[in-house]
């Protein structure tokens, strides 16, 4: 571990662990016998800490310990209890069993929660905690427990953040390697802008000495990362804002939309804001029809997490008209009621309000395609044709990056923000002209983009060359980190194709085929044979109707639940290695093509992916019980097939190719597909009769 060689175990070196683990079965067969019996008597709790000393991550072991302290103060006498020094015998006891637990194993997670619980009692001084943490510290100064519990006797003395500070000062003076002192002022310096105290606000104060402070550390040693984690720390606080702000949406302000005649008229509404929010409903969003408030809307976030938050909510509404030849125009009005209630994750609210209109009309020419037939649709080059830039979806697209430009202008950084950037992108520059330092490049990297990121939007992104160059170079100078590296220059190249429309127009196509345009739109977004690993700017593709993303590298589709009005998509020949890769597609319930072939989906037993990506009990996707009633009467192993049955069973496609996939040699698995989309009409390219 940590580069050190493991050595192969001598006859006597094996003797002695045969006898010490024959001694801990003994220790752990009384005390178990103990904790079941609820005995706590002197001898049991000397038992427990000879047991502890030799095992402190004996988790069961420091419990123990609290019940029997819990039970043995509670078992006193009224004058025992009345006496402090009895007490405090008790709690010094409990401090001495840790602190042999801790000569053991420094970094035991179970002797530092139990010190912790002991001392929150009372009746123990902190001053002499404080002093033996400062002992502690000086055997091992990188220890992130000991400045854990250092945080937390800091509050116990009302310890000023001030004082904090000057301390990790002083130990990042000492060892400019201590990456917990670093992280230390971090959570200091969080908390000096949280309060707003004097010489923290406004943070360009500080930021400035920051920047000198940690670049003094990276440019003695390039290769120590501690400096540059905290580097990165002091960008998320220059370039971040303060604030959840909405900055996009469908349809976009100021446009016109036309929907296809029906009994009921409905369309989605769609909110993306810059970061994760929550508190989005009828009481936080007015929506005005013609003078008519909405009140029974429901906005629902599109996210695959299940804790009711997300960067893209949605709402459906319904337009009504009396009169099938009716031509009018309905206008719609969207604005924040109450901007407070709608908050990041942390809790900070959206304190500015915003507002947007934009008009929907009844077209006549368009009938709902569910009752038309239709060819098979196809994403190969003789489908398209040279975009006409007089379309009127066109126009509809030019409005959308008219109002986002406008929407950005409280985005664009002030002054010292972009000059703050713009001079350390100088001096990392510099550092690189005489170190071969691949978080050098990843912090230049990075330090671009933000620079790029504040500048007016509409405008090219100036430095992406450069920054695609730094990516390409990563990947090859750190291989074990190349997917992370490929994954960011494969979002820095899609901010690139959508920082404007004269770029994004590049990747537009119009289909050659008039009699499908209710399905695919007029419009595809190619995006085909780029070599990505990773998609984003999703904010600026919401009025994305036929998508193709064929022959690419993805391993995931995340974020692609935001567009809604996705009725084509292509995702054949990627990396997508099973259904729950595909999760997102359950929001999309305009879709109807879907190519999936030649992927992944089938060839590894567990989705590995999803439970490296975040936590399984986050994710939406779990077994349906609806599953067993569908599948009732069919060969039980049908039930290998219920992450299908989630992604696909809400979805009204047309057309599915998944040909090329592991998944598809099984021929039950084909008929469920039949059986599960009662739709369909093109199953990998034959017609269904």
């Amino acid at each position: 571990m940590h580069g050190r060689p493991r050595k192969s175990a001598t006859p006597v070196d094996e003797n002695a662990s045969a006898l010490k683990a024959a001694k801990i079965r003994s220790l752990q067969t009384q005390f178990l016998q103990n904790h079941h019996n609820n005995i706590y008597t002197k001898e049991a709790l000397e038992l427990n800490a000879k047991l502890l000393e030799i095992n402190p991550e004996f988790m069961t072991a420091w419990n123990y310990r609290k019940l029997a302290f819990e039970h043995n103060i509670s078992s006193q006498s009224e004058v025992e209890k009345a006496d402090s020094d009895h007490i405090k015998s008790i709690i010094d006891e409990e401090l001495r069993v840790v602190e042999n637990a801790l000569r053991k194993n420094f970094k035991s997670y179970g002797a530092w929660d139990h010190r912790k619980w002991v001392v929150s009692k009372g009746n123990s001084s902190t001053e002499r905690e404080l002093k033996l943490l400062n002992l502690f510290q000086k055997q091992d100064t990188r220890n992130f427990h000991a400045w854990n519990y250092r945080r937390f006797i800091a509050g116990l003395k009302n310890i000023s953040d001030e004082k904090e500070l000057q301390f990790t000062t002083d130990m990042i003076n000492d060892n400019f390697s201590n990456y917990s002192a670093w992280h230390n002022r971090s959570v200091l310096l969080t908390h000096l802008l949280e309060k707003k105290a004097e010489g923290y606000f406004p943070k360009e104060i500080f930021l400035t000495e920051e920047y000198e402070f940690v670049r003094n550390a990276v440019f003695t040693d390039p290769d120590d990362q501690s400096g540059w984690f905290y580097h990165l720390w002091l960008l998320d606080q220059t370039v971040k804002v303060d604030m959840p702000i909405m900055v996009s949406s469908w349809p976009p302000c100021g446009s016109d939309i036309n929907l296809p005649k029906a009994n009921k008229v409905t369309f989605p509404v769609v909110l993306y804001f810059n970061e994760t929010v929550k508190g989005l409903s009828s009481h936080t969003i007015t929506v005005e029809t013609e003078s008519d408030v909405s009140k029974d809307i429901t906005w629902s976030p599109l996210s695959t997490n299940k804790f009711g938050c997300g960067q893209a909510w949605v709402t459906h509404l319904s337009i009504p008209y009396e009169e099938h030849n009716s031509s009018k125009t309905y206008e719609v009005k969207i604005r924040s009621e109450d901007s407070q209630g709608i908050t990041s994750l942390s809790g900070v609210p959206c304190s500015q309000p915003w507002s947007f209109a934009f008009r929907v009309s009844v077209c006549h020419d368009m009938q709902p395609d569910e009752k038309q037939s239709f060819g098979r649709i196809t994403f190969t080059d003789e489908s398209f044709c040279t975009i006409d830039t007089s379309l009127k979806s066109i126009q509809l697209l030019k409005s959308y990056f008219e109002v986002t430009q406008s929407d950005d202008e409280h985005l664009t950084s002030s002054k010292w923000k972009l000059e703050m950037i713009a001079s350390e992108i100088a001096q990392y520059r510099e550092l690189l002209t005489w170190a071969e330092c691949k978080i050098g490049k990843l912090t230049l990297a990075r330090l671009l983009m933000a620079h790029d990121a504040m500048m007016s939007t509409g405008t090219s992104i100036t430095h992406v060359e450069e920054v695609l160059e730094l990516y390409s170079e990563l990947m090859k100078l750190d291989p074990p980190h190349y997917q992370y590296y490929k994954n960011e220059h494969s979002l820095v190249l899609l901010k690139q194709m959508t920082s404007c429309m004269e770029s994004l127009l590049k990747y537009c196509w119009q289909y050659k085929d008039s009699n499908s345009l209710n399905i695919t739109g007029s419009i595809c977004l190619r995006l085909n044979s780029l070599s990505l690993s990773r998609i984003g700017s999703f904010e600026r593709l919401l009025w994305v109707q036929s998508l193709d993303l064929s022959h690419n590298q993805l391993h995931s589709i995340e974020g692609l639940e935001a567009l809604q009005l996705l009725s084509c998509l292509n995702l054949s020949h990627n990396k997508l290695t099973s259904f729950t890769a595909l999760e997102p597609l359950r929001f999309l319930k305009s879709l109807k093509v879907l190519n999936v072939s030649h992927n992944e989906i089938g060839a590894h037993t567990i989705d590995t992916r999803r439970y490296l990506c975040s936590s399984p009990m986050s994710h939406t996707l779990s077994y349906d019980p609806n599953f067993e009633e569908f599948a009732n009467g069919d060969d039980a192993k049908l039930v290998n097939f219920w992450e299908a049955y989630s992604i696909f069973g809400g979805l009204n496609l047309m057309q599915l190719d998944i040909v090329g996939n592991v998944i598809v040699d099984d021929e039950r698995f084909v008929l469920f597909l039949v059986k599960l989309l009662p739709q369909l009409k093109w199953l990998d390219g034959e017609e269904l009769h």
